[in-house]
């Protein structure tokens, strides 16, 4: 049983079906073919000789698959890991020197680090800091941001160092006219023929026509030496394994980015893992055990000389709709990344980065979510107004800053609704035992004298003055003097010391105004705090009813004829 829990590959692996292989094939090559120009293209984005992309698609590819519960999930490089290693590594290091592939590495080992940390200790929830309207508002500013950066690439001309979108834009604006022409029509040409062939079929593996095409072009008519820069010599042959412990200084410097990719590459895996399994429901995609998975994945990244890398969002769905059925497919996958690094890196020489760059571009704008944007805007205004400030926050102060402040929006937004629960005030339908908010039905009866709220939230330090507040002004708004107070207690999951304290002081206030209160429907743990709290003595435990339409003929019933505390308490449970 242990075994199946750590190692998820002893669940499928035995009990595999041969009919599962067609599938299996099929997707494993399809998604092998399309990580050879994806992971060259994400490794010029991370700053990395594009070698360093096929690395990270070996050994982290075979460590997923033995221990991911996700059968589809494709992991490898992703844009948006690849735009953050560019921004960490890149602030502390120079680019295509010794020190900047060393520091990638330890990048991805410290990821793996704390993934694998915090599946061990279970800490798969932490992901539900970030809420979808921040996740779409992050994901749609970094694409952006990812895009804007790949204009070098496109135009062919050095627009400096910055990574803000702002200067990014206004350098390429200005250095248009500086264009190299070739290197223009060939990144253009590749986005456009790219979604040409997706609109054609999704399944065909269009980056790899693209690259395919690219490079007889720029071999064919020598178009390097027109100005149009290629990748150049790519070194053959397997990565050698190689582990170096970082320094408490690297470390120092390394972790605010280490720890963003970890949450952001987790949320990418578990969220698009998570999606494709439900179109299945033949297994479980355990949250924990993908923490492990793509950490240990990340900490293979760091063996092999790659840099962080998570589940892809397109690999995914080409992986799926090719008929994976389990990771047998990632390991051909792997296994084809394999034999393109031992025999097959010569033929990438002339291939142009303007191509790379156009396959970067594509994948990106697909990650920017208009109709979520929309769809907040008619269903939820404080949730689209969510999106928009991660969105803006991204963009202009930079993704590192963008996801702690969608992480500190979140947390805000969960505190602020937690502060302010819904209170319905309610009404009976007419001739039944039915009662609901008044603000939502028509033709509802009150009754004089009496009124009947109710809390849909736990009562705690943060709230109990809101429905102080809240109670205060429908006692004020009634035309004519409340006798009783009926507290509909259905909704308050829970109850802390500072609300049972309040709580005691409110029947001190209401029985100073010879104001009775009848508290309904309190589920066991609630009932248990009033109880341990001195609460049922204060009230009497006869003013605790099942429901609304008992707690209301409590109302003129003889004390005498109440039932007995332990009834009243029974009927709760």
């Amino acid at each position: 049983m242990s075994s199946l829990r750590w190692l998820p590959i002893t669940d499928w692996l035995p009990n595999y079906r041969k009919n599962w292989l067609p599938g299996d094939l099929t997707a494993g090559l399809t998604v092998g073919i399309m990580l050879i120009p994806q992971g060259m293209a994400y490794a010029l984005l991370a700053g990395l000789p594009p070698i360093h992309g096929l690395y990270a698609a070996t050994l982290p590819l075979i460590l997923y698959a033995m221990l991911g519960t996700s059968r589809q999930l494709a992991v490898g490089p992703v844009a948006m890991d690849s735009m953050l290693t560019a921004l960490g590594v890149g602030a502390i290091a120079v680019v295509g020197t010794s020190n900047y592939l060393m520091l990638a590495a330890i990048l991805a080992l410290l990821v793996g680090v704390i993934q694998l940390s915090a599946g061990l200790f279970r800490l798969g929830f932490l992901v539900d800091l970030l809420s979808r309207p921040v996740i779409s508002g992050f994901t749609s500013a970094a694409a952006l941001i990812i895009a804007s950066s790949q204009l070098r690439h496109l135009l062919g001309v050095d627009l400096g160092k910055t990574t803000s979108f702002l200067e990014t834009m206004t350098a390429a604006i200005g250095n248009v006219g500086k264009a190299n022409g070739y290197t223009l029509a060939l990144g253009i040409g590749g986005m456009l023929l790219i979604l040409g062939l997706r609109k054609i079929n999704r399944k065909i593996p269009a980056p790899l026509f693209v690259v395919g095409g690219a490079v007889l072009l720029a071999w064919g008519f020598g178009l390097n030496a027109l100005g149009v820069k290629i990748v150049g010599d790519i070194p053959a042959g397997l990565p050698a394994l190689q582990f170096q412990l970082p320094t408490m200084a690297q470390i120092g410097l390394l972790f605010p980015t280490a720890l963003a990719i970890a949450l952001v590459s987790f949320m990418e895996t578990i969220g698009v893992g998570m999606a494709v399994q439900r179109r299945h429901g033949n297994y479980k995609v355990i949250p924990n055990q993908e923490l492990i998975a793509v950490g240990a994945s990340n900490i293979g990244n760091a063996l092999v000389g790659g840099y962080p890398g998570a589940g892809g969002f397109s690999r995914t769905a080409v992986n799926d709709q090719a008929g994976a059925n389990t990771q047998l497919a990632a390991l051909i996958s792997a296994g084809l990344i394999v034999l393109t690094l031992l025999f097959l890196t010569p033929l990438f020489y002339f291939l142009p980065q303007a191509v790379l760059a156009s396959i970067i571009m594509v994948a990106v704008f697909g990650l920017v979510d208009v109709k979520e944007a929309r769809r907040l805007w008619s269903l939820d205004r404080n949730d689209f107004w969510m999106l928009a400030a991660t969105f803006m926050a991204t963009l202009f102060l930079g993704i590192q800053l963008g996801i702690g402040i969608g992480v500190a929006l979140s947390l805000a937004v969960h505190i602020y609704r937690g502060m302010r629960p819904h209170l319905a005030i309610l009404g009976r339908l007419p001739g039944t035992g039915v009662y609901r908010n008044v603000n939502r039905f028509t033709e509802l009866e009150t009754i004089p004298g009496v009124l009947i709220l109710r809390f849909d939230g736990p009562l705690f330090f943060a709230n109990v003055g809101y429905f102080r507040e809240q109670l205060a002004t429908a006692l004020r708004q009634r035309e004519k003097p409340v006798s009783t107070i009926i507290l509909n207690a259905e909704g308050i999951s829970s109850m802390d010391s500072t609300a049972t304290d309040s709580l005691r002081d409110l029947l001190e206030e209401l029985s100073n105004k010879d104001t009775k209160l009848i508290m309904a429907g309190v589920i066991g743990p609630v009932r248990d705090t009033l109880f341990h709290s001195g609460i049922t003595e204060k009230m009497g435990a006869e003013f605790f009813a099942f429901d609304v339409a008992d707690a209301v003929a409590l109302i003129n019933q003889p004390l005498h004829l109440r039932p007995r505390p332990e009834h009243a308490t029974q009927c709760n449970q």
